[in-house]
């Protein structure tokens, strides 16, 4: 597929609410600015501080990125030239060695650019902190060679879990010398720039099902990238179908062979680091949507009801913040178990609940110009949807949370 790149140049971005009699207060309401061209982008400091210098940059492309279901293509080029791609691996291995929590602040700054951006990247960013977590905490010198290709190419991964999941989806079928794999990979964000894809395929093999784990390579004649993305919300983040067809993997390219539909242990692992990061990414989209929300309200005289919105507003951001600073902490035992799925998931709970209310408060306050695309907070109330649709749901989380309440089985609540 194309793949099309935005202008640092542009206007500002689209705007579709009718002109004012007075282009100064139109002006007004764009509050995102659009910056001048970026001449360097250091990777000096920290991982964060590098993050937010690339925020007005970000944000100078989102809406129009938005308007015509265009993938963040310039983004990556950005985050590579910061050194983000890289912020996980180890720094023995020549990666900034960025922890789970510097992660996750640098994936909040991003999101306060562009949502899609740093949604997108948030995938790659976790299936680097996994490998590192395993190179780290579990001795696995098996990790390294990808870490170090990570950190030397700033190669970008995908990763199909959130429509895998514990079930796995796709075919592998035995054949000689190792496996031949056929799937459909939906939602797999980044798409149009990823090198590698972290997936799996199901193999039935005495009588039972069994997910294969290996890695794809995006540029494999048997992997294409399908224009499949239009959806709500995020539509910066490039989320298409991969089909791969045929593709043939080898004995020694299956890193992990499971049981089908139950927690394993390397998914503790992956749910306990990733979800923290993803979150991040939502958090950072409540907090863009508020700080909106008061510029445009402090254009008008506050009344009661303001105040009433705006204290509501901040009280349901605090709840957020701490239910993902519990996120954090479940992430920061170094201890994946189903004790930390439970944390995790129920902080996440939280999260997905008082982010998206603080995105609806943010509307309320800021009145009929918050009402208006150009203000950007349509745009954010769209995206904050997507917090609903990672596992795990709220259903299954309810059952979960239940289930460890009650001393019952959770090894197949997903």
């Amino acid at each position: 597929m194309a793949v099309h790149f935005l202008n640092w140049n542009a206007a500002p971005p689209i705007r579709d609410a009718p002109p004012t009699t007075n282009e100064r207060e139109q002006n007004d309401m764009n509050v995102i600015a659009t910056p001048t061209q970026p001449e360097t982008v250091l990777t000096e400091g920290p991982v964060a501080e590098r993050a937010r210098r690339l925020v007005p940059h970000l944000a100078a492309g989102a809406a129009e990125a938005d308007a015509q279901d265009r993938f963040v293509a310039d983004n990556y080029t950005l985050l590579k030239s910061a050194g983000l791609v890289e912020a996980g691996v180890p720094t023995e291995l020549g990666g900034a060695g960025a922890g789970v929590r510097d992660l996750a602040e640098m994936l909040r700054i991003l999101a306060q650019g562009c949502s899609s951006t740093a949604l997108a990247f948030s995938m790659h960013t976790h299936q680097v902190a996994v490998p590192a977590w395993r190179w780290r905490h579990q001795k696995l010198a098996a990790m390294e060679p990808l870490l170090k290709r990570i950190a030397s190419e700033r190669i970008i991964l995908l990763s199909s879990g959130g429509s895998d999941w514990l079930p796995g989806s796709g075919k592998a079928e035995r054949v000689e010398g190792g496996y031949r794999i056929t799937a459909r990979k939906v939602f797999s964000s980044g798409a149009p720039v990823g090198d590698l894809m972290m997936t799996g395929a199901v193999l039935h093999e005495d009588g039972a099902d069994h997910v294969l784990h290996f890695a794809v390579n995006m540029k494999a004649p048997e992997v294409k990238v399908l224009d499949t993305w239009r959806a709500l919300g995020m539509r910066g983040t490039g989320s298409h179908d991969v089909a791969i067809e045929g593709l043939f993997i080898p004995d020694a390219g299956a890193a992990l062979k499971r049981p089908a539909g139950q927690w394993h242990p390397l998914f503790h692992i992956i749910a306990t680091i990733a979800f923290p990061l993803v979150y991040a990414v939502y958090l950072g989209v409540a907090e863009h949507a508020r700080d909106l929300a008061v510029t445009l309200a402090k254009r008008r005289p506050p009344t009661e009801d303001t105040l009433h919105l705006a204290g509501r507003m901040d009280t349901s951001l605090r709840a957020a913040r701490l239910a993902h600073d519990w996120m954090l902490q479940a992430a920061e035992r170094n201890a994946p178990s189903a004790d930390s799925i439970n944390d995790v998931m129920t902080g996440k709970a939280l999260v997905t609940e008082h982010a998206i209310r603080t995105v609806e408060l943010a509307l309320e306050l800021s009145g009929g110009a918050g009402f208006h695309r150009a203000a950007g907070l349509e745009r954010l109330f769209r995206d904050i949807q997507g917090a609903r649709y990672h596992p795990l749901q709220a259903g299954p989380q309810a059952r979960y949370a239940g289930a460890m309440a009650l001393g019952a089985p959770v090894d197949r609540i997903f």
